[in-house]
């Protein structure tokens, strides 16, 4: 049996819990960008995956876009088979016959463009809620858990509740490209209460996009969030240190601030 098949009661909050420690999920997509730049065959992002658990990884992250910049359905199979903790396959509404043919521990819906570098921001949940629903209720008769990236915005999770999905990753760009420390208090708020109103719904809350080893500590600290989804940093810093031990580093520093997080979160009086 797989880690993941009976992960997701052991990632609910029990109910009056005070706090509930964050996990590190990494995303490998820029393995493959690299793979990509040469259409070889190297680096492979399913050794990656296997590294990255070995090193203290959850579960692995890969997000299978429309235009197929780097992740192909080949690795998203390939992973699916090796993966001892849970796959996040980050996906497009588009791809629903992927998802349901690889059956992924989690699907995360995201917006796509294909003018975009990367994801620019959250899915606009209101203004679809009827296509985001009938793609949520889908791949959950298919036995796949769903999240939804979203913005942390209070309309926007209310109606990802409203969706019936089981989880939702709120965006962490805006934390992460605050240019100082009033920015940065605004945008700490915001993650922090979005997690309050997710949990009160009912809904498992993550958080990724930008996350990186200077700026992770005090989302790390903030009470609830149970996984950080993590991939361009850690890539970046493993061709300097190596994966493993870049991915070990990222971990060390969620730990370390969900143990202490009165060291590193924002005074919010």
């Amino acid at each position: 049996m797989k880690i993941s098949e009976r992960a997701p009661e052991s990632r609910v909050l029990p109910k009056g819990a005070l706090f509930f420690m964050s996990t590190l999920c990494v995303n490998i997509d820029h393995v493959a960008t690299i793979r990509q730049a040469r259409r070889g065959k190297e680096p492979d992002p399913v050794m990656a995956a296997m590294i990255v658990e070995r090193a203290g990884s959850t579960g692995v992250t890969i997000h299978l876009r429309e235009d197929r910049r780097h992740v192909q359905p080949r690795d998203v199979r390939l992973v699916h088979e090796v993966v001892q903790g849970h796959m996040n396959l980050e996906m497009a509404t588009t791809e629903m016959g992927t998802a349901i043919e690889i059956k992924p521990d989690i699907v995360t819906l995201v917006p796509e463009r294909r003018e975009e570098i990367t994801t620019e921001g959250g899915l606009d949940v209101l203004a679809d809620i009827a296509k985001i629903r009938r793609a949520a209720s889908t791949l959950q008769d298919a036995g796949i858990r769903v999240s939804l990236f979203i913005d942390a915005d209070r309309q926007q999770i209310e109606a990802s509740a409203e969706c019936g999905v089981n989880e939702i990753e709120l965006h962490t760009g805006p934390w992460a490209n605050a240019q100082n420390d009033t920015g940065q208090r605004m945008e700490w708020n915001k993650l922090t209460e979005s997690t309050r109103f997710g949990l009160d719904l009912g809904l498992i809350v993550n958080a990724g996009h930008g996350l990186n080893y200077h700026n992770v500590g005090p989302v790390a600290a903030i009470p609830n969030i149970s996984e950080l989804n993590i991939g361009h940093s850690i890539i970046s810093q493993s061709v300097f240190d190596g994966l493993e031990k870049s991915t070990r580093e990222m971990a060390r520093l969620i730990a370390e601030a969900t143990h202490h997080p009165h060291a590193h979160r924002f005074d919010t009086t």
